[in-house]
């Protein structure tokens, strides 16, 4: 994950003075919203982006969010969830819309529980438990979206699509023993605004 961070790190602050010349930046901050199919339980949280577009067509962006809530609910396994996406986005402007589709790999980081929590003591050990001492994973966000420009400098933006996270094994989940780590699917929302200079 560090050497995910530092190639993206890179990418914003390696590219010349020429190419910074033709192209342009863009910030902006946005709620998310997302669906664990893992967990059968919704996430919200808020967060920013920066992006920077070197031609029409094409952006590579960071974005980083914060889930704040105890997750999943009564009984949380997790005090706070950390997500890190960076990637690209592709698409044309068309007079004041830019739809887009987008391919972010990066992280999401479940911060230990707030609480002790119960744990039966069997092998593999529940997915909840594994989790609750705190771990990071690997997440691949992919979908498309619109900017929706309101002026020459500040947009709108709505996303949606698929994270897939991958998560340890072994495990046990939804009533049978996983003995491999695995991928799971969640459907993801955001809306934000920003500005674009």
């Amino acid at each position: 994950m560090n050497v995910l961070a530092f190639v993206v790190f890179l990418v914003f602050v390696s590219f010349t003075d020429e190419a910074a010349a033709q192209g342009h930046f863009e910030i902006g901050a946005q709620a998310a919203v997302a669906r664990s199919s893992e967990f059968d339980r919704a996430d919200t949280g808020a967060g920013g982006r920066l992006s920077w577009f070197p031609n029409g067509m094409l952006g590579a962006e960071a974005e980083m969010d914060v889930y704040p809530r105890s997750f999943p609910g009564r009984t949380p396994f997790s005090r706070s969830r950390l997500e890190g996406l960076f990637g690209v986005t592709v698409g044309p402007r068309l007079a004041r819309a830019r739809p887009f589709v987008r391919l972010r790999p990066g992280f999401l980081t479940f911060r230990a529980a707030p609480a002790p929590i119960a744990c039966i003591l069997i092998f593999p050990p529940p997915l909840s438990c594994m989790l609750a001492a705190g771990r990071t994973v690997f997440a691949l966000d992919a979908g498309g979206g619109v900017e929706l420009f309101a002026g020459k400098r500040t947009f709108l933006r709505i996303d949606g699509g698929d994270r897939v996270l991958k998560y340890p094994g072994p495990s046990f989940r939804n009533g049978r023993a996983t003995q491999q780590s695995f991928f799971s699917h969640d459907v993801r929302f955001s809306a934000g605004s920003g500005v674009r200079f």
